[in-house]
Formats: C-alpha cells, structure tokens, sequence
C-alpha cells in the first residue's frame, strides 16, 4: 500500500501501579475505556520500555527516544525544548533552563511549587523579571502554560553544567546551585548568575499587583522564579531528513513544541488545549485528523494523566483516562484505512509515588496489515502476553515505517 500514515498517540504519564483505593487496580484497568480495549482488539500491543529496563524517563527523553533518536546522544538538558517550544531564541553558548513560578515564605521555604497551578497573570510577572543583567549575562524570561517559564542566560563564558536550585519538594528551602565539576569554571559562572536571578526575581515579584491580588483571594503568591533543567541547543537531524516524510505535532506545552522545533516538525497549537485536567482534547483529536490531511505522521501528547498522577488523585486520572478515550474512539472513527495509530504513554507517573517511575507502559499498533493478537484490553497487565512482547521507545518508529513500507532495507 502506498501512502501509509500514521499516529503516535502519547498519554502523558498514563500508566500508572496498583491503588488500593481502586481495589489493587490500576486507574487504566479501572477506567470505562471501551475504544482503547477495541484498538487493542484489533491491534498488535506490548509492553514498552521508553527508554530502558527500570529506567524513570522523563518526557524529553522519552520523546526523543519515541520519535527514534538516542536520547544519550541527542539530549542536551529539558531547559533548551522548553525555551524553543514557547517561541525563544536559543543560540550557540546560550545556556536555558525550564522554570517554574513557585511560593516561598519569607524564609525563602517553598510552600508550593507551582504557586497554587496560578492560570492568569504570569506575563506581567515575567515582564517584570525579562532582561535583568547580571554581571555581563542577559537573563531572557517568558512565561509559559500556567505555572511554566522558560530562562535563557546569554552572555560569555557560561556552562550548562550545574546543579538545580530548585529542591522539587514542598517544605524545603532552595538549594545553591552549583557546577557539577568545581574545576568547570564556565558552569560555575552560569551556577552564580542562577542564584543571583532567583533572589532577584523573589525581590522583584514578593510585592507585585499580581500577587497582592492573589494574596487578597486567598491564592498561593507567584513569588519566586525556579529554574531547572540547564541545557544547551541541541544539534540533531530533522524529522524529515531521518524518515523521508513530513511530520508535524498537535502540542499543548511548550516542550513538546520545543522538541518538534528542534526537529523541524510543524507545529500545531490547539485553541483551549492548555495541557490541564480541563483541557480540550476533542479538539486536540480534531486537529490530528485535519494535520493528516498534509503530513504523513502525526505526534499527539495529552498531558492530563501526568498532572492527575502527580497530584496522587486516582480518581481524576481513572476520569481523565476516559476522556482520552473517546478521543481514541473519534480518531478510530474518522482516520482513513491507510492510516496506523500507536497508542502508549512516555512513562508511567503511580499516584503512589507522585513522579515518574521506571514501570512499563503499555502499547497497541492498530492499522491495516497488523498481526492481530489474543489481547482483549488496554492497559498495563493485559497487553504483556502482545504479538510486540517488550519493546523500547526507540523501537516505535522501526516498527510504523516498516508498516508504512517506508523504511530502507538492512542489507541485499
């Protein structure tokens, strides 16, 4: 067949461990999930490893890895995908970083991480705090989705590797950063300028209208700006040199933008997709089948059940789970029979834990040609006895252009 194409469908930190409140299921085996169980039905499925065996991936690396690049060669830190996914320039010896607007009391303690998920306001914070000059560096700053930013330190002689000022845990003061390397003179230059900005920006952001208003509603102060994930631009070939084929992703956050910008794919921004619980995904799934209409590959990442399992919330997840449902139900519907669609997630994030584990996830291959398997159902047990058995990250895109009968041969 010629003119194949195809979907990858990524849910956001979807997979997930037992729970006991769901009686030792997990929110996948709970969920009313009719269309995922006929994909899987009619599919090839697995189990995947994003990156590998017990590792706890993140959602860059594991991008990385979906879209087929080595992410031990390919990643140059998140703070680069983050800058670039929100339209900043990121140059040679620029080094950036992903940030949040945080809470801290006056004794510089975080009392919440994400300065209670503030939706509105945060551009006339990162005004405030845009182009500050710290000894002979700029510090570039703009906001992001709700508690997101991105910072991008230009000036002469800086290193991206330090250590992250930001502890990621409630309760704790932050932390100096500093260069990994103490020999490393250029990180640790890049280290100093990241204190001084933090402090600088508390200064500037304790006593602003936003905040005065938020504290007079009773909110959680965007008081302080964390930054995390230094990284340099990374040197990578494009989406469309590696597969002879023009992708394009349907994004709701700035680092799936900013890795689908690295790798020259279009990207497709959805009105009211703003990567939250209340996000429009319908209208995300809308977008994937009108970008089929030019582009012979589509990348998708809800972001939804990765916040749910953060917020250790089983309950929101198993809803949130059933909504992406019917978005897998809509794109079943309405895709052409020249069309795969590869449903999985980049990591598992168990409420238990709150973060990113290092468990499988499961993964299904629905489309024309498929070795249809014994699987009945979508989630993490069901899919292990899957035609694809156990699979890595990096292995997606061989099996979908093989599908595709677009990959070169290996060999006479």
């Amino acid at each position: 067949m010629e003119g194949l194409k195809a979907i990858v469908l990524i849910c956001d930190g979807m997979a997930d461990r037992p729970v006991s409140q769901l009686g030792g299921r997990t929110p996948l085996e709970a969920a009313n999930k009719v269309n995922m169980n006929t994909l899987a039905q009619q599919g090839e499925c697995g189990v995947m490893d994003p990156i590998a065996p017990g590792i706890r991936a993140g959602s860059d690396t594991s991008h990385l890895a979906i879209l087929g690049y080595d992410p031990f060669k390919a990643y140059t830190g998140r703070g680069p995908f983050e800058a670039a996914g929100i339209g900043m320039d990121v140059r040679k010896g620029d080094v950036a970083f992903r940030c949040n607007f945080s809470t801290v009391d006056s004794d510089m303690i975080i009392r919440d991480r994400r300065a209670g998920r503030i939706e509105t306001g945060t551009d006339q914070l990162a005004a405030a705090v845009n182009g500050m000059q710290i000894e002979d560096v700029t510090c570039y700053f703009k906001e992001s989705v709700a508690h997101r930013g991105a910072l991008v330190l230009r000036g002469p002689g800086l290193g991206a590797e330090v250590t992250d000022a930001d502890p990621h845990e409630v309760g704790l003061g932050i932390l100096e950063s500093r260069a990994i390397d103490p020999s490393d003179t250029a990180s640790a230059k890049t280290a100093r300028i990241i204190n001084q900005f933090i402090l600088k920006s508390y200064e500037l952001l304790k006593d602003s209208p936003v905040n005065k208003a938020r504290e007079a509603e009773g909110k959680m102060p965007a008081n302080i700006i964390l930054p995390r994930g230094a990284g340099v631009a990374p040197h990578v070939e494009s989406f469309e040199e590696k597969y002879s084929m023009k992708g394009a992703a349907v994004v709701e956050t700035g680092l799936i933008a900013g890795i689908a910008v690295y790798l020259g794919m279009d990207v497709i921004e959805v009105p009211g997709a703003n990567g939250g619980l209340d996000s429009d995904i319908m209208a995300m799934g809308q977008a994937i089948i009108k970008a089929l209409d030019d582009h012979q590959f589509v990348l998708c990442n809800i972001k939804g059940g990765d916040i749910a399992g953060h917020d250790g919330d089983a309950e929101a997840k198993v809803k949130f789970i059933e909504r992406i449902d019917q978005v897998v139900g809509m794109l079943m519907d309405n895709v052409g029979k020249d069309t795969y669609i590869a449903l999985t997630a980049d990591h598992a994030t168990p409420v238990s834990i709150k973060d990113h584990s290092g468990d499988t996830v499961p993964i299904a291959f629905w489309g024309p040609d498929v070795r249809v398997d014994s699987v009945q159902a979508y989630d993490e047990r069901s899919v292990v006895g899957g035609g694809h058995l156990r699979i890595r990250g990096t292995d997606i895109m061989n099996i979908l252009t093989q599908l595709m009968n677009t990959q070169h041969k290996f060999g006479a």
